[in-house]
């Protein structure tokens, strides 16, 4: 449909998937789809050519074929526009029956639309996610390059996992033993003490964890970035919430075709709508007590489990009207063996998580920055500094105090769709039980 400009009375081609066609009686009606939208052609039992109309009829739906003919304004039709043909070509048949309800007219799981996932991204509700992936993608860019950072591009082979835990996928890395990474964090830090300064990364992390929940997936795209010379990890957080704003802000002015798109189709269970700043700030002291009140007791110093990121979402809402807030001061005893812990209180640390109607889109912290203190920290991680010396030099030669943190693309856009699960935000899923396709 690209092939040329549609004027009213000009002859043009097309070209696309037969979706579909009506018999109306004297008339029929085929719809034609590609990537930008749909053309309906028009074809009369009295006037059109009896060959082209049994051509037509012959063909199986998603078929690629060419239309030419003229074309008439009609804002009934789905483009503002119909097509009377004058030539038909089928350039490629599809086979018959389909495997899976390309149209969307009869419902299909999940697991099988997967297993078809070239098919099921012909419907234009399920390319519309990916379309405002891919610019939430460019928004993302652009904040980053309007703010001066330097965008980097870290290996995913690495030869010690990034936060010394069991889930992570080994690989043969010819005589030795190496692992896809968790993320690239260590990378970051290595670009603060080259004195880059600010950085950010957008690539793939891999996480070997056997969860079956709608938020959990095995590959996924991360958001990352790395400041130095903060003042205090408050730094990092505006830096995420001036990115969450701008971001939507980005799409409710350039993605309002894929919103109509999907809220037509009933795919969207929640309103886009941009947040005001700043965010609340909540500690984890302070949700404990708020989920107390709500009857959720949280065992103190301990992470929130989903439960309680749901009900810190619905309590900050419904006391500050945001859908956002900042969870603040993690428990040492859940944090990372390189988060900065709170000055004069060792049992806290400055990391913060970005929840966004209840669920976690956003792990933030300080580093810690001094050598002999990181190397202490790591041991009562119970961790041993020499498994991580390529890292642990770094802070030898003068590192400045920094932060970031890290968000999941695909989660941003689950949570800003309402999507029912994860797997629905992601092009390819890599689950526990899915490699293919």
């Amino acid at each position: 449909m690209r092939e040329g400009v549609f004027l009213d009375g000009r002859t043009v081609s097309i070209s696309g998937n037969l979706e579909e066609i009506r018999d109306l009686g004297g008339l029929k009606f085929a719809i034609i789809r590609d990537f930008e939208g749909r053309v309906q052609v028009v074809l009369s039992k009295k006037f059109s050519d009896p060959q082209l109309m049994s051509a037509l009829d012959s063909t199986p739906r998603e078929s690629v074929v060419r239309v030419e003919g003229v074309c008439r304004s009609d804002a009934r039709a789905p483009s503002g526009f119909e097509l009377k043909p004058s030539k038909y070509e089928v350039i490629s048949r599809a086979q018959s029956p389909l495997p899976i309800d390309v149209a969307g007219k009869t419902e299909t799981s999940l697991d099988l639309r997967l297993d078809w996932r070239f098919l099921d991204l012909r419907r234009p509700e399920v390319s519309a996610i990916f379309r405002i992936q891919s610019k939430l993608g460019l928004a993302v860019r652009k904040f980053f390059e309007d703010r001066n950072f330097f965008e980097i591009h870290t290996s995913k082979i690495v030869g010690q996992a990034t936060e010394g835990g069991a889930n992570v996928f080994p690989i043969f890395y010819f005589k030795r033993s190496a692992y896809l990474a968790q993320s690239p964090q260590f990378y970051k830090q290595m670009m603060i003490a080259a004195g880059f300064e600010r950085v950010w990364e957008m690539g793939p992390v891999f996480r070997a964890e056997p969860h079956h929940t709608p938020r959990h997936i095995c590959e996924y795209v991360s958001i990352d970035l790395e400041m130095g010379y903060i003042k205090t990890y408050d730094d990092v957080m505006r830096t995420v919430e001036d990115l969450m704003v701008s971001c939507i802000a980005y799409l409710l002015e350039n993605a309002q075709d894929e919103i109509a798109v999907l809220r037509s189709a009933q795919v969207m269970e929640e309103e886009i709508r941009l947040p005001a700043k700043p965010f609340p700030r909540v500690s984890m002291r302070e949700a404990y007590s708020m989920l107390a009140e709500r009857g959720l007791s949280i065992p103190y110093g301990s992470d929130l489990d989903p439960a309680g990121e749901r009900a810190l979402g619905e309590a900050v809402k419904e006391k500050y009207g945001n859908e956002f807030v900042f969870l603040t001061e993690f428990p040492w005893s859940v944090a990372q063996f390189y988060h900065m812990r709170k000055e004069n209180e060792p049992d806290w640390t400055n990391r913060a998580d970005l929840i966004f109607r209840g669920l976690e889109l956003c792990t933030l912290a300080q580093r810690e920055h001094r050598y002999h203190t990181l190397v202490e920290q790591t041991k009562e991680k119970g961790l041993n500094p020499s498994d991580f010396e390529f890292y642990l030099n770094f802070f030898k030669y003068g590192v400045p105090p920094h932060g970031g943190g890290a968000l999941g693309i695909e989660r941003i856009v689950m949570q800003l769709l309402g999507l029912k699960t994860i797997r629905e935000a992601v092009l390819l899923p890599r689950t526990p039980e899915r490699l293919t396709p």
